[in-house]
């Protein structure tokens, strides 16, 4: 392996687009956007995790803002993305399950924080189709993994990779990318993933030069499998006591013999040890993207950037993890909707100069609310005043609930402000052969699940069942609560009718729907189909 700096190969490029970038009066705050990429909403310390090490990013919630019920309405990679680029529910951008992210949106993110005068810059994984497709960032070095959707792309990171280690192999730890399966990193850990993402993160935040504001969007590729962290965070949880798979009463269906050739189940009984081994990989890729985002706040913290700079972390989605013998995403429960979403806002943001730090709010929020959050704190005005059937997002202003816009809090655990959203939709086509489509909705503190493949319904008492061990749908006791939810999700998807909603009752749907009719159509490429056939498998990045 060469011996020279990590970042060489990309500097002269890095450093001479920020050094010519255009200038504009540097008035507002940088943003920064740091995302996980598969990261569960229990998996910090501030939530009540006594195991996992994340002290950068429970600083960032005691100096900031932990939103507790957060979630990932369309829980897989790219519609949870397209929520994230364009502010809209999955209804409205059109990815009801996994497929690409459309080409171009009508308003995208980055696009409109450049034209408000940001700088823009992305490292890491976008998931974006084609993958130079960069909606609207000035630049961006990725680390799209293995997906290499055309024969002329190479990751950005993958080329690093082969100009620091010509002879080695990136994937020489032998686990997939939906893999269960947990090991230590076989490579110098300088080579990592995970520390490129955050070599190039601090160098650009160190040499950035430009007198205009930036958005940059740190996008880790982990902790998603591989389960494959450096070995001394391996070590750091070899005797802890990781949480074990909670399995619920009314999982026994998913109770099934995984077949021994397949590392990527999306179902399956794979016994405690398996469980413990992944676990303890998939906290130690979490604890490492935690050193990195430690790195990154001390570098703007000697720069003087801190409390000029509005930072946000999440995730896409989260992971299952065995808990009700479920693996990977896609699914209503809480182990793969539910997301960390923390902000720490400067000192300089005049619309949060008064909100408390150190605040937990209990609003159900989403994805959607982290665009029209980012355009506020740019000063870039989002028409709320309209109705929200004609405004242009669905998702509104994290900060309308730090600054008491949405109604009042007090410092630590917030009540739920009457003036925001009730409760937050999710649904989620088929992705996995039998896993089947489903529609819910959750105030997070409770959540009601339609499978509309079979009728079946199920709700959760989140505040005394946070782990979802028992299905109250049948029981009597809790009938009209039952029906209360079902009422509501009756409302909801009352605009799409059918087969969704006939005569407003809702509806068995036969037929597994991928598209709505909002998803934006390339002209270059061939219309994409709105169903397909219940049984076909679809991949889930």
């Amino acid at each position: 392996m060469r011996t020279s700096s990590p970042l060489l190969p990309l500097t002269a490029t890095l450093v001479c687009l920020i050094l010519s970038a255009p200038t504009y009066a540097a008035s507002r705050p940088n943003i920064l956007l740091l995302m996980a990429d598969q990261m569960r909403g229990d998996c910090l310390g501030v939530d009540g995790n006594s195991v996992i090490r994340t002290p950068h990013l429970d600083r960032l919630a005691t100096e900031g803002a932990r939103f507790r019920c957060a979630y990932s309405s369309t829980p897989s990679c790219t519609p949870a993305r397209a929520a994230l680029l364009t502010g809209l529910s999955p209804w409205r951008h059109g990815m009801l399950g996994y497929h690409r992210v459309a080409p171009k949106y009508p308003r995208e993110m980055q696009q409109m924080l450049r034209d408000a005068g940001y700088y823009t810059m992305a490292v890491g994984k976008l998931h974006y189709s084609p993958q130079r497709n960069l909606h609207g960032f000035h630049f961006a070095l990725l680390d799209e993994s293995r997906r290499a959707e055309s024969p002329d792309f190479r990751s950005d990171y993958r080329s690093w990779f082969y100009s620091m280690a010509p002879t080695l192999d990136p994937d020489a730890t032998g686990i997939g990318f939906n893999d269960y399966r947990a090991g230590a990193y076989k490579l110098p850990e300088e080579l990592h993933p995970t520390r490129w993402t955050g070599d190039v993160a601090v160098r650009f935040l160190k040499e950035y030069r430009g007198s205009e504001p930036f958005f940059l969007m740190v996008s880790f590729a982990r902790p998603h499998s591989p389960y494959d962290p450096p070995e001394r965070f391996l070590k750091v949880y070899a005797d802890a006591e990781v949480p074990p798979a909670a399995i619920g009463d009314w999982a026994g269906r998913h109770d099934v013999q995984v077949d021994p050739q397949d590392n990527a189940p999306w179902h399956g009984n794979l016994g405690p040890d398996i469980v413990r081994a992944a676990r303890r990989a998939y906290y130690g890729n979490i604890s490492f993207i935690d050193e990195q985002i430690g790195r990154i706040l001390a570098v703007l913290a000697k720069r003087g950037l801190l409390e000029n700079t509005l930072i946000l972390f999440t995730s896409d989605h989260g992971d299952m993890l065995g808990d009700h013998h479920l693996w990977r995403k896609t699914y209503a429960y809480e182990g793969s909707a539910r997301i960390p979403l923390l902000v720490r806002w400067p000192a300089s943001l005049a619309a949060t100069r008064d909100a408390p730090r150190g605040q937990v709010r209990a609003e159900p929020v989403e994805l959607r609310d982290i665009l029209p959050t980012f355009l506020e704190a740019a000063g870039i005005a989002e028409p709320e005043a309209q109705a929200r059937e004609s405004a242009p997002f669905d998702g509104r202003s994290l900060l309308n609930l730090l600054h008491g816009k949405a109604g009042g809090t007090s410092h630590g655990e917030a009540g739920v402000s009457p003036a925001w959203r009730p409760y937050i939709d999710l649904e989620h086509s088929q992705s996995y052969r039998g896993s089947g489509w489903w529609n819910a909705l959750t105030d997070g503190q409770w959540k009601y699940i339609l499978h509309a493949h079979t009728g079946q319904e199920q709700l959760f008492d989140l505040q005394n069942d946070p782990h979802e061990l028992t299905d109250l749908a049948p029981h009597p006791a809790h009938r009209e609560t039952l029906e209360t939810w079902r009422h509501r999700l009756e409302r909801h998807l009352g605009e799409r009718g059918e087969p969704y909603v006939k005569d407003g009752r809702l509806q068995m749907k036969r037929q597994n729907i991928l598209l709505s009719p909002n998803y934006p159509q390339d002209a270059s490429q061939p219309p994409a189909a709105t169903t397909r056939p219940a049984g076909r498998r679809a991949k889930a990045g």
